[in-house]
């Protein structure tokens, strides 16, 4: 298959495929006698592949290693779910850091709506002192 046909069965761009090719992702496939790539027919659920697993926060160098470990002929199933758990610890922990963030600045903008400007002796700011 061509590259214009293999991005719009797999919904991307052909420069997208490109890049996903230098980054390692996909292998380069064969060229025709006109120099052509031609994509063998998996290609477009190997690209659907890549799309989910970076909605799902793995880095490139993450799903080289999955594919690296499905190419040795293993299922890089248990890697995959190792990745997953990370990625979603990683994401709880910004989650919580975010909410305390965001309780912070609830107390600070009260504590801004009840300040009178006119009113402050503060160095800088009382509201953040």
């Amino acid at each position: 298959m061509r590259i214009g046909v293999v991005a719009g069965a797999a919904d991307t761009t052909a420069k997208t495929i490109r890049f996903d090719e230098q980054a390692g992702l996909l292998s380069d496939p064969p060229r025709t006698p006109s120099s052509y790539r031609d994509y063998p027919a998996e290609t477009a659920a190997q690209l659907a592949f890549i799309r989910t697993a970076q909605t799902a926060g793995l880095t490139l160098a993450e799903i080289r290693s999955v594919l690296a470990i499905r190419d040795d002929g293993k299922p890089p199933c248990e890697h995959v779910a190792a990745l997953l758990h990370q990625h979603l610890a990683d994401v709880e922990q910004r989650v919580a850091e975010l909410q305390a963030t965001r309780n912070i600045l609830r107390d600070l903008a009260d504590a801004a709506d009840v300040t009178d400007p006119e009113t402050c002796t503060a160095n800088i700011c009382r509201i953040l002192t």
